[in-house]
């Protein structure tokens, strides 16, 4: 694989008020996006392999993928902008009638993430989104403390509200501007988004 990609794993998926927080890293670093409640638990599902009555959206995209003999072959977070994530979805297919093809999608990198995670696809970050992202392996390990003993939403949100009180006694000291910080973030709209201390709120 090419040097300007790092692979990842789903190192967490927490869910948040109105939101979900996935940490994707490997043993170097940890960072975090911000995802909406449906995939969120489609993650977590596939991560538990949980049984379902009925195929969710995710396992009917994987079960037209399949008709037509097509896979999710690898997901890369390609790109940041601001406070949006990018990704694109990489298919593959092959059949009796046709030779190998691969197809290069634009997709969220939350229901990219999913269908990686329901067809153990692997997860590739661009390394300019690497080196750009803060690392919050801290943040996880606090976290997994705290849930060997405290609920998991519970044990999140304590995680998260500590690093922000740290980050809004940061920017009272500094003199910064939060409120502007949250219009641009709002400007984004419903986008996934990207971790920082500032941000531990509903995406």
């Amino acid at each position: 694989m090419n040097r300007d990609v790092i692979e990842v794993q789903v190192r967490a998926v927490l869910p948040l008020e109105g939101s979900h927080a996935v940490f994707l890293g490997n043993e170097e670093k940890v960072f975090v996006i911000y995802i909406d409640e449906s995939v969120g638990a489609a993650i977590s599902g596939f991560m538990c392999n949980a049984t379902k009555q009925r195929p969710l959206t995710h396992d009917l995209m994987a079960s037209v993928l399949m008709a037509f003999g097509a896979r999710v072959e690898r997901v890369v977070i390609n790109e940041v902008e601001g406070s949006v994530f990018h990704a694109r979805l990489i298919l593959s297919a092959e059949n009796q009638l046709h030779s190998r093809k691969v197809v290069e999608l634009d997709a969220r990198p939350s229901d990219s993430i999913a269908m990686a995670m329901q067809q153990a696809a692997p997860i590739f970050v661009a390394r300019a989104v690497w080196d750009s992202v803060e690392d919050m392996s801290a943040t996880l390990a606090e976290v997994e403390k705290h849930s060997a003993s405290t609920p998991q939403d519970e044990a999140a949100q304590q995680a998260f509200e500590g690093d922000a009180d740290e980050d809004d006694a940061e920017e009272e000291s500094e003199g910064g501007d939060g409120d502007e910080e949250d219009a641009d973030d709002d400007e984004d709209g419903g986008n996934d988004e990207p971790s920082s201390g500032r941000q531990w709120r509903k995406s």
